[in-house]
């Protein structure tokens, strides 16, 4: 199935050019693979329902607007077709490996995106801003994962993580933790992709400001997480 009729499902509708940047980005992923590890995912039609579908559920379940970061954005999911589908959206990639900040950055060049950022650095020594929305794909469990995401969140924003199948067990191994950390868990919604996998969204929304104790070390969040 093309990509065009895919998205049709999350009522997105991709102009002509964002098809081409959408095929250009793809051509890419697969290029650039050979390379450095970027993902798993190489088959085509693959790369559009596991990447490119999956990634722009959030525009149809939160319809982000303003300011998104992606903590730990690897390739570019979900930051990059949310870029594309929504020009209006100013998008900050935060990526601590270089050489696939080197790759999110001649993606973004070669598909003149100029609503992206891409900054090489570790989510927890990012200071320099918060953001409406923060999302991250596939980075850690939810309890290591809030925070390094819950702080970055402006109050009101919101944190959006996208998880598998083991979502509910993450959920009551981070309450307590995202609750210090300033968040409210609001919503779960549970989706299926096309090919019938199921990815759940965690909206926690910002309701009181950090405490500026957080986020620790890396190293101190992974041994001994909220």
């Amino acid at each position: 199935m093309v990509l065009t009729e895919l998205v049709k499902q999350l009522d997105v509708e991709l102009s002509q050019l964002q098809n081409q940047q959408f095929e250009l980005y793809a051509d890419l992923l697969i290029e650039w693979n050979q390379k450095i590890n970027l993902t798993a995912i190489t088959d085509r039609q693959d790369i559009y329902i596991k990447h490119f579908y999956d990634s722009l559920l959030l525009e149809k379940l939160f319809k982000p607007q303003g300011n998104i970061c992606d903590v730990g954005s690897g390739a570019g999911f979900p930051g990059i077709p949310l870029a594309i589908s929504n020009p209006q959206l100013n998008v900050c990639l935060i990526e601590p490996i270089e050489k696939r900040c080197n790759f999110l950055r001649h993606v973004s060049q070669q598909l003149n995106l100029n609503n992206v950022e891409v900054i090489n650095t570790r989510a927890e020594d990012f200071k320099e801003k918060k953001f409406e929305f923060v999302t991250s794909r596939a980075v850690a469990p939810l309890n290591i994962l809030s925070e390094l995401c819950v702080p970055l969140v402006q109050l009101n924003g919101h944190f959006i993580a996208m998880k598998g199948p083991r979502a509910f067990e993450e959920v009551e191994e981070a309450k307590k933790g995202i609750d210090l950390l300033g968040g409210k868990i609001i919503k779960i919604t549970e989706s299926k992709l096309p090919n019938e996998q199921t990815r759940i969204c965690i909206d926690i929304l910002k309701t009181k400001e950090t405490p500026v104790k957080y986020p620790r070390h890396y190293s101190k969040i992974k041994k001994n997480p909220l």
